[in-house]
């Protein structure tokens, strides 16, 4: 058997020209359309050279110039017309445009390793003590006034290696930095900054022998213990409430507080020269000690059902108050007595740390005035 490929009889052809599936383009006729729009002059198809083509198309971006300058023409669709680019309010105080030129500060320029000022812009600076050889003699003579020391971070300096385990030996906080922050606090610094105390604290091993003693004489005695204070006006308003209310010793950690810095001083109104504060070397440890001398161990807490108003306090106490955010620290909770909670409103988040010190140091006073 054979097929038979003729494609002119079969008409295979014709059939190949066509849009199978589609519907066929019809042609345009031209003698029709002249016919029917005899008042139309006749269209000659456009063309184009390729060369202006090229020189104002896509190549040279001459597009985008015809479309910027029709849409910065054309009319607005507003009852006012839309305000060009230049002409457009600006959004907020300080805003500039992009073309405009910022003068530069030659103030800023003049001083030598201009560093960005570090913590409370309108306190008063921190005394900081730069060098090897200071910082060494002052933990050595007077490492209670030491609140801090600073270290260059990866210094590779043997030298503030030894100096670092010294500081440690006597239970001075030290803290790792970048050069940058050294530099903020003290110039020549050699890798390393001690932040000072405006006034040397106690050392616990010197006083402890006092309030142990009170409890066997019956002298009553109040102790006050602030923890996780940060804000160097917070810990001022703490010490002179805590003057003003008959506190004995304020107790400060070693660690996680900010230091007796002049804005403490300021806040203090003078309380600060005339309240002892001591700086145990382990403030859990202190704390036990006086519990087993038989010291009352009080919190201030939220998180607590008993109320302050109306508590029994002993004779000889120890009030503890911890910071807003965070609260007292496990290691005195795990301690307390009694946790006591201040009343208030549930709208209220938490007290301030010296308001409540106060609040609780009033509630012992007057209970103690009224006895």
């Amino acid at each position: 058997m054979s097929f038979n490929n003729d494609d002119s009889r079969r008409g295979f052809g014709n059939d190949r020209k066509r849009h199978f599936g589609r519907t066929a383009r019809p042609t345009f006729d031209e003698a029709k359309f002249n016919r029917e729009h005899p008042d139309e002059p006749e269209r000659a198809p456009e063309r184009r050279e390729f060369s202006q083509e090229r020189r104002g198309g896509i190549g040279s971006q001459a597009h985008l110039r015809r479309d910027r300058d029709n849409f910065a023409n054309r009319p607005s669709r507003f009852d006012s017309d839309r305000p060009s680019f230049g002409d457009r309010p600006k959004r907020f105080e300080g805003e500039r445009n992009f073309g405009e030129r910022r003068e530069f500060d030659k103030s800023r320029a003049n001083q030598e390793n201009f560093v960005p000022a570090i913590g409370d812009a309108d306190a008063t600076p921190q005394v900081a003590v730069g060098g090897i050889k200071e910082v060494e003699e002052l933990l050595n003579k007077n490492p209670l006034q030491v609140h801090r020391v600073l270290f260059m971070h990866k210094s590779g300096n043997p030298k503030l290696y030894e100096l670092q385990k010294l500081a440690k030996r006597a239970h001075v906080h030290v803290q790792q930095v970048d050069s940058k922050i050294l530099d903020s606090y003290a110039r020549p610094n050699h890798g390393v900054v001690a932040l000072m105390n405006e006034k040397e604290l106690l050392n616990w091993m010197d006083v402890r022998e006092e309030f142990f003693k009170a409890r066997d004489t019956g002298e009553k005695k109040l102790i006050a213990v602030a923890t996780n204070i940060e804000d160097p006006r917070n810990l001022g308003a703490c010490i002179r409430s805590s003057l003003a209310l008959g506190v004995d010793i304020l107790l400060l950690p070693a660690k996680g507080m900010c230091g007796i810095t002049p804005s403490v001083a300021r806040t203090s109104a003078g309380a600060l020269e005339k309240l002892r504060i001591c700086r145990p070397d382990n403030l859990e440890g202190a704390i036990g000690e006086l519990k087993m001398a038989g010291y009352q161990i009080l919190g201030l807490d939220a998180d607590t059902e008993t109320n302050l108003a109306g508590f029994d306090f002993a004779d000889h106490v120890v009030l503890a108050v911890g910071g807003e955010d965070v609260g007292l620290p496990p290691f005195i909770k795990k301690q307390c007595d009694a946790v006591l909670r201040i009343p208030m409103k549930p709208e209220a988040h938490s007290y301030n740390a010296s308001v409540a010190l106060s609040l609780g140091l009033y509630e012992y006073a007057r209970l103690r005035i009224k006895a």
